[in-house]
């Protein structure tokens, strides 16, 4: 895999190559203090990975990634910024990663080690990460088990958390490995490995129980060849 890194400041350049260097097996090819230069560079090369700041000049990191998810080939996105407040954004622009700086030694090689688990537009790591009580939290998707959309936001439940994403329900379906999650309803996607007990209800839908939670969730009409079909009814 290559990179390449956009930051107006030459020490945070310098920085990150460094860790990329010593902790990665991941390339860099190109290292721009202008984002328009790195936008036509990137027109013109293929990048699997751009690390990116948000406060740049000319055209501002979230500027930038919503020109860059416009193309066929997306590039991993991961920010790293002194500003928390742009985190939801970056989320919604499908960033792989937000990280403050200054960061460390211990924050910087996990993405690296994460990122190397992925090709572009797709990971293999079966993690998650979402942004909660100014804090990124790394889910494994093995621990989530549902998920409810609510007007513009989308609810993550685990066995015991609640996590909010400004998303549609769709978009976040893209991004979860449809072999174990299925969207059962317009606003519900459901984990199949946590369902306990599949009960009939009115109108020839159903209601979910999961492994070890109160909650239930609805399978409807639209969806209950596709789910019979998965579950061997």
């Amino acid at each position: 895999m290559n990179c390449i890194i956009v930051d107006d400041e030459l020490p945070a350049i310098q920085e990150l190559s460094y860790f990329i260097s010593n902790f990665s097996s991941i390339k860099i090819t190109e290292k721009f203090d202008d984002s328009i230069k790195a936008l036509e560079y990137i027109q013109n090369n293929l990048v699997d990975i751009i690390f990116l700041d948000i406060n740049m000049p000319k055209l501002d990191g979230l500027a930038f990634s919503r020109v860059i998810n416009t193309q066929k080939s997306k590039p991993l996105l991961v920010f790293i910024t002194a500003y928390r407040d742009y985190a939801v954004e970056a989320f919604e622009v499908a960033a792989f990663d937000y990280i403050l700086k200054p960061y460390s030694e211990n924050r910087i090689a996990d993405t690296l080690k994460r990122l190397e688990g992925c090709s572009v537009g797709k990971c293999s790591n079966n993690k998650l990460t979402i942004w909660k009580n100014e804090k990124l939290f790394v889910l494994n998707l093995t621990d989530i088990y549902y998920c409810r959309a609510n007007e513009h936001d989308v609810f993550i439940y685990t066995k015991s958390e609640e996590f909010k994403i400004t998303s549609s329900i769709g978009e976040l379906y893209k991004k979860l490995p449809q072999e174990i999650f299925f969207k059962c309803h317009r606003s519900y996607i459901v984990n199949l490995d946590k369902i306990t007990e599949i009960i009939p209800w009115f109108n020839n839908t159903y209601m979910l129980k999961l492994q070890g939670i109160v909650a239930e969730v609805p399978v409807s009409r639209h969806n209950i060849t596709r789910f019979k079909h998965l579950m061997g009814i």
